[in-house]
């Protein structure tokens, strides 16, 4: 279901082209992981993945082909976002309720994915953008676009078939356990059992 919400949410509102400058939160998170991988295969120019740790971010550049990954831990994430995308930035995929807006150039496309801790709460959602720029923000839920589901799954496949998307998986459970629950898995952590 991960890669699906990432691929769907990415094509259907993500509105990528070759001169495209995405950001993802939640780049090492399973969805996030993939919309990266996903934006750059279909063409961005540049894809910036903020996540919580500096092997994380080294892993979204060196494994998954992200541009640059900043470490929201460490100092201030409105200047790494200035730093890293000083042409802007045209598509924000966040999986988190901390919306980064700063570098949006006039007519980006914020996309909401997930975000379940905000169901029950009793306060606008979602957070509405400042007034001035023209950016859009829209929800993204998976379910409403099965019809394209399948086609979905064949692209995926293809890409993991031909390497062009990269699969995590850790040959122990012990390891992978321990390493999901230490915050220290990137994207959706699988173990391959047996063939």
């Amino acid at each position: 279901m991960p890669d699906l919400t990432a691929l769907l949410g990415v094509r259907e509102k993500g509105h990528v082209t070759p001169e495209t400058h995405q950001t993802i939160s939640g780049a090492a998170r399973a969805c996030g992981s993939i919309a990266g991988q996903i934006g750059r295969l279909d063409g961005s120019e540049r894809v910036v993945g903020i996540c919580g740790s500096d092997q994380k971010c080294q892993t979204l550049v060196t494994e998954l082909g992200f541009t640059v990954g900043i470490n929201y831990k460490k100092g201030d994430i409105s200047s790494a976002l200035r730093e890293h995308c000083p042409a802007g930035i045209d598509t924000v995929y966040t999986l988190t309720i901390n919306i980064h807006t700063v570098q949006m150039n006039p007519g980006g496309h914020v996309i909401l994915c997930g975000q379940i801790s905000q169901y029950n709460k009793d306060v606008p959602y979602p957070p509405p953008l400042s007034e001035d720029t023209q950016e859009t923000l829209e929800r993204f839920v998976v379910l409403n676009y099965m019809e394209k589901h399948e086609e979905g799954l064949m692209q995926l496949s293809h890409w993991v078939k031909t390497g062009q998307k990269k699969v995590n998986l850790p040959q122990c459970m012990h390891y992978a356990f321990c390493f999901m629950m230490t915050g220290g898995n990137i994207g959706k952590q699988v173990v391959k059992i047996s063939d």
